[in-house]
């Protein structure tokens, strides 16, 4: 076992993980952060992204051991003081989800697209989510979402 101290959405956690345990596992099964999803445990889906220190990653290609000292943002993060974030909002408000399941890997996504890019191109927008895959919307709603909350997403 490896003790490690990671800030989860602005909690300091300590706990003794396995050496081998991916992010996604510490934050699902030890911290109750469930709303990061488990999609492939290959890194193709992107349902599980968070952010690292800020930086998007998909959290079933990082280990829980490399997030010793570091701060991860999940989905469960971004809404601040009971208030939806800009770019949840903007998926609430165009219908950009179906069954759910890639939502928060999607939104994680688009949060870090719009911290870089604040005013997209629908092409910007489709290649930044090309490592998100939805199997149900056809991501035109998707896109639209995204390009509503830019310049509100900081």
């Amino acid at each position: 076992m490896t003790r490690v101290t990671v800030t989860v959405d602005g909690t300091q956690y300590t706990d003794d993980v396995e050496p081998r345990m991916l992010l996604v596992q510490y934050l699902r099964e030890t911290l109750g952060k469930v709303g990061t999803v488990i999609g492939c445990d290959t890194s193709s889906c992107g349902a599980c992204t968070v952010h690292l220190d800020g930086q998007s990653v998909k959290s079933c290609s990082v280990l829980a051991v490399q997030a010793d000292g570091r701060e991860v943002t999940t989905i469960e993060g971004l809404a601040t003081d009971g208030q939806l974030h800009p770019v949840q909002q903007a998926f609430h408000e165009n219908h950009a989800l179906q069954c759910g399941f890639c939502t928060p890997g999607m939104i994680m996504q688009s949060v870090a697209l719009l911290k870089d890019n604040p005013n997209p191109s629908e092409a910007d927008v489709r290649h930044n989510l090309e490592g998100n895959l939805c199997r149900c919307t056809g991501y035109q709603n998707i896109v639209k979402a995204v390009q509503a909350a830019a310049g509100g997403a900081q």
